[in-house]
């Protein structure tokens, strides 16, 4: 997974800009309009080349992964002049999923968040309209001891198409996954193209 360790490097060199963990999501609404939104690189998934995510169960797009699965991230590093186009399937891991190994990761991935991140867990429903007592939006503090709310989902992408883009160096490579049924691939092309 040469994207894989390409990306941690990327990590590295612009680790001084807290910033670099976000990037931009593109999913599909239900009526087909596109929807585009940043969220925080939370880590991969163990030793695969899967990436993490978290977000509200009740945010607009779990309905959209629901009806369709199929995203696309655009990740830019600003310091290295980097830009990485991911696209594959996103897996929603709510409270109730079934498979154990999800749901540890979901509890991982809730414990190494601030008291802060996980307390908006705890806000009112995205999206409606605020009112003028603010006071639901300082609930007592989340800590990691408690178990994630019900409100907390992890996003597992699962790439089939990685494109880099170095803007400093004018190259760009891009990977693809040659797999057998399900679980990690085992293969990724890669092909050198012009920028």
């Amino acid at each position: 997974m040469a994207w894989r360790e390409q990306i941690l490097k990327s990590l590295k060199k612009n680790s001084r800009l807290p910033y670099a963990r976000y990037a931009q999501l593109a999913t599909v609404r239900e009526d087909g309009r596109p929807a585009n939104r940043t969220i925080v690189y939370r880590g991969f998934l163990q030793d695969t080349s899967k990436l993490t995510f978290v977000t509200d169960r009740r945010s607009k797009k779990i309905g959209e992964l629901r009806a369709n699965p199929s995203v696309e991230l655009c990740w830019y590093f600003p310091q290295t002049r980097e830009q990485y186009r991911i696209a594959g399937t996103m897996r929603v891991v709510k409270v109730d999923d079934e498979d154990e190994a999800m749901l540890r990761a979901r509890g991982e991935a809730w414990k190494r968040m601030s008291d802060g991140a996980r307390s908006q867990f705890a806000w009112p429903f995205p999206g409606i309209e605020r009112g003028v007592d603010d006071s639901a939006f300082s609930p007592d503090p989340v800590t990691a001891d408690l178990p994630p709310l019900e409100e907390f989902c992890l996003l597992v992408l699962d790439p089939e198409r990685v494109d880099h883009l170095s803007l400093k160096s004018n190259e760009r490579t891009v990977f693809s996954r040659s797999s057998e049924g399900e679980g990690e691939p085992t293969a990724w092309d890669r092909l050198r193209v012009n920028p």
